[in-house]
C-alpha cells in the first residue's frame, strides 16, 4: 500500500484498499463528532442522568435532528476541499498547501456568517455550496477569529498564541491521507495549517500528531506502529513534551485493566488538545470495536465532540468504512456530501494526472475544484 503510494503505480485492489480507508477516516470523524455533540457540555453524572448508568449508547438529537455534527466536520470537509485544491493549482506552477488550506478555512468561515451560498463565486467549487454546511454548530471563538479576516497565522506569528483547544487537531485528520508524503511532510504541513486558529505548541502539535497516526494507519500500519513513528517524530520538536508525555500516558494507561470512564476523564484532563488526542488514541486501542471506542471516546465530562471525532477518524483509517456502525451512518447528517468528497479525495490522490495537468484537464474536476 505504502509503496503503491509511493511510486504512483495503483493497482485496482490498492486504490480500493485507499479509498475504503479515506471513506473511513471521513465518515468515522463525523460519526464521533455527532455522537459526542449532545454530550459536548455536561458532567459524566449529567449524562448517566440523562441516558442511564450505561452513559450514552446510541446517538440522540443535538441542534434539532439526530446524527448532526458539528463545526469541526464542517471544517475537516474543508481540509479536503483545500486538499484537492492544492493539488489542481500545482499545475498553475503555484504550490502553496498552506495558502489554499487557509482559503477553504475561509470559505468556511463564510458559512458561519452568510445566510447560503452566494452562486456569483464561481472560483468557490462544489463544498462551499452545500446548503447544510450554514449553520453555526458551536465553532470554537479561536477558529472564529483565527479565521476572520484575510491575514494568515504561520509558525513565526501564529493566531491565537494561547489558544490549546482541540479543534485544529480534530480537522487534521485528512492531511493524514497523503499516503505519498513522507509523515515528517504530512507533519509540517498539519502543523502549519493549525497555526492559523491555534497557536500555543500543544495545539499545534496535537494536530501533527493525530495526522501523522493517521498516515501511519492510512498506510496500513498498526495503530502501536503509528503512535511509535509519531513520538519518534514529535522529539525533534520545540514543546513536544506534554503531547508525547500525553500519549505515552495513554499507552500506558492500556495495561491498567479494563477501560473505564474514569481513566478517559483522567486522560483528558483539563481538555486541551493533547489530553483530548490521548483519550480518543487511548479509546482507539482498548475497543472492542468501533461502537465501543466511539461510545468510550464521549462519555465523559471533557471534550465529547472533539474526542469522538479523533478517536472515529483512527479507527476508521484502521479499518475502513465496512467497520463503522450502519444504523449510526444512516443518520449521519451530510454523509452524502462526506461521500462525495471522500471519493474526490482517493480519486485526487490515485487518479490525479488523468484528470488534470499544465495542458488537459477534465473541465468537469475544475468546475468542482477550481484553481482560482
Amino acid at each position: 500500500m505504502g509503496t503503491a503510494a509511493a511510486t504512483g503505480v495503483w493497482g485496482r485492489a490498492e486504490q480500493q484498499d485507499f479509498r475504503s480507508r479515506v471513506r473511513g477516516t471521513l465518515l468515522g470523524a463525523a460519526v464521533g463528532d455527532a455522537l459526542g455533540a449532545p454530550v459536548d457540555a455536561l458532567s459524566l453524572e449529567e449524562i448517566r442522568g440523562a441516558h442511564g448508568a450505561e452513559g450514552l449508547t446510541d446517538p440522540v438529537p443535538a441542534h434539532g435532528r439526530r446524527g448532526a455534527v458539528t463545526a469541526v466536520t464542517q471544517l475537516t470537509l474543508f481540509t479536503v476541499d483545500g486538499l484537492i485544491r492544492a493539488q489542481v493549482r500545482r499545475d498553475t506552477g503555484a504550490w502553496h498547501p498552506p495558502t489554499d488550506l487557509h482559503r477553504a478555512y475561509r470559505r468556511w468561515a463564510a458559512t458561519q456568517s452568510d445566510w447560503g451560498p452566494d452562486e456569483r463565486r464561481k472560483e468557490d467549487g462544489w463544498l462551499a455550496r452545500e446548503e447544510w454546511l450554514y449553520s453555526r454548530r458551536d465553532p470554537s471563538r479561536a477558529c472564529l477569529t483565527g479565521l476572520g479576516d484575510d491575514h494568515m497565522g504561520t509558525l513565526d506569528t501564529p493566531k491565537n498564541p494561547d489558544e490549546r483547544g482541540a479543534e485544529a487537531a480534530v480537522r487534521s485528520a485528512p492531511f493524514g491521507l497523503l499516503v505519498g508524503w513522507e509523515p515528517q511532510l504530512v507533519l509540517q504541513l498539519a502543523v502549519e495549517c493549525a497555526v492559523q486558529t491555534h497557536g500555543h505548541p500543544t495545539a499545534y502539535l496535537a494536530a501533527g500528531a493525530h495526522t501523522v497516526i493517521v498516515h501511519g494507519l492510512a498506510r496500513g500500519e498498526s495503530l502501536d506502529g503509528a503512535i511509535q513513528r509519531c513520538l519518534a517524530l514529535l522529539a525533534t520538536r520545540p514543546g513536544h513534551q506534554p503531547v508525547t508525555d500525553a500519549l505515552r500516558h495513554a499507552l500506558g494507561a492500556v495495561r491498567q485493566g479494563m477501560p473505564t470512564p474514569a481513566r478517559v476523564e483522567e486522560l483528558v484532563a483539563d481538555g486541551t488538545a493533547e489530553g483530548v488526542l490521548a483519550a480518543a488514541v487511548y479509546c482507539a486501542l482498548v475497543c472492542e470495536d468501533i461502537r465501543h471506542g466511539l461510545r468510550l471516546a464521549v462519555n465523559h465530562g471533557g471534550a465529547s465532540a472533539a474526542c469522538g471525532a479523533l478517536c472515529g477518524a483512527l479507527l476508521g483509517a484502521l479499518h475502513g468504512e465496512t467497520a463503522l456502525p450502519p444504523g449510526w451512518l444512516t443518520e449521519l447528517e451530510g454523509r452524502p456530501t462526506v461521500l462525495e468528497i471522500a471519493d474526490d479525495f482517493a480519486m485526487e490522490m490515485t487518479q490525479g494526472p488523468a484528470l488534470h495537468g499544465p495542458a488537459l484537464s477534465s473541465p468537469g474536476w475544475l468546475a468542482r475544484y477550481p484553481r482560482a
